[in-house]
């Protein structure tokens, strides 16, 4: 018996995170021994993840896990798995809105989506929330385009676009858009908006925790005393969102708000959940945006310009998430009725990747 198996996979950029694609049928059909694979692959427990293919950040550390659908309403159905870095940790507690924007080019790649012409529309159920998105995939002749002329912030250089459109996620985690039912809530005196719209977040102002909003990533990760209140806000915040204990969770997402500085509708930093995003995540960016429309909460004191608008620019550190957003505003009642943005992402190498056997021993 060889002290290693091989299991096929593709690596693949989506958005501004990297991670491991997989078929479900390559991989162990129980959750512990999946997730014991995933970390053998990975490398995982290990800051540097250096025995595996993760990054060790992380946005490089992220998994896919893609199949046919049986339902009516999808082509094929899209499991995000979080492998921590600096923990034997696997998580599916979360969706994630930038691998997702590579489900679409693996799916027609590996042929469970036929390309139907100059663009093929994919249509993905998001296992993680129970909802659905859309993704447009250029597909000339046939095959996945790569190349093209949009850009993303965050990620060098410019590729063909990926339209991704949500259907139907206020509230997939939650089971409301303001979980708490309130537009503001106080947490150790501090105003905060509780918010789903296909991400659980906590949105609060950077100053009431002693920040301009503007700051380094890094710098904020080494103030441990902003670092410790999060956490803090976060860990009370997570059972009035009815999610319970979030302890070893992900969600919800804390995110520092400040009014914007370079022509967007507000500037943020992301929690995700204890390291501090360098962009800002898909969902959470959609959940932000949606928070600058909700009159009387921390967002919408501070958004620029947002009234009226469609497209919503949120300024994170590294440039800007754009959000396309269609709502209906009744008093306290908001309805969201279009959620989409614009995505790209590249296949990186398909292969096998190679775990230690004694990881998957009934295979």
């Amino acid at each position: 018996m060889s002290s290693q198996m091989a299991i096929r996979c593709s690596v693949m950029r989506g958005g501004t995170s990297k991670g491991l694609y997989f078929h479900a049928g390559d991989l162990p059909n129980d959750s512990p021994t999946r997730d014991a694979v995933l970390l053998a692959a990975m490398g995982s427990p290990d800051t540097r993840e250096i025995d595996g293919m993760g990054g060790g950040h992380p946005l490089t550390s992220k998994v896919a896990v893609v199949r046919p659908s049986k339902r009516d309403d999808a082509d094929v159905d899209y499991l995000f798995l979080q492998v921590w870095p600096d923990r034997a940790e696997v998580s599916d507690s979360q969706n994630c809105g930038n691998l997702l924007a590579g489900v679409g080019p693996f799916a027609i790649e590996e042929g469970l989506v036929k390309a139907t012409g100059e663009t093929t529309n994919v249509r993905i159920w998001m296992e993680n929330t129970h909802s659905l998105a859309v993704a447009s995939v250029q597909t000339p002749n046939g095959r996945v385009r790569y190349d093209g002329a949009t850009h993303i912030d965050g990620v060098p250089g410019t590729h063909a676009p990926i339209a991704i459109e949500f259907l139907d996620v206020a509230g997939s985690t939650c089971g409301a858009l303001l979980p708490t039912g309130h537009a503001i809530d106080v947490i150790e005196g501090i105003r905060v908006t509780c918010i789903d719209n296909g991400m659980p977040v906590v949105c609060l102002k950077a100053e009431e925790v002693g920040l301009s909003g503007y700051e380094e990533p890094l710098a904020i990760e080494n103030n441990h005393d902003v670092c410790e209140l999060v956490e803090r806000l976060r860990l009370a915040a997570g059972p009035l969102m009815n999610l319970g204990d979030v302890t070893s969770a992900t969600v919800p997402k804390m995110c520092l708000l400040a009014p914007p500085q370079h022509g967007g509708i507000i500037s943020t930093r992301t929690f995700i959940p204890k390291r501090v995003h360098d962009a800002i995540g898909v969902f959470g960016a959609v959940s932000v945006a949606t928070a600058c429309l909700v009159p009387g909460s921390v967002a919408h004191e501070l958004a620029r310009g947002a009234a009226g608008d469609d497209v919503l620019n949120i300024e994170h550190p590294t440039g800007f998430f754009s959000v396309t957003l269609d709502v209906n505003v009744n008093g306290s009642d908001m309805v969201v009725n279009y959620a989409a943005l614009l995505r790209t992402a590249r296949l990186l190498m398909r292969g096998d990747v190679f775990v230690p056997s004694a990881a998957w021993p009934d295979a």
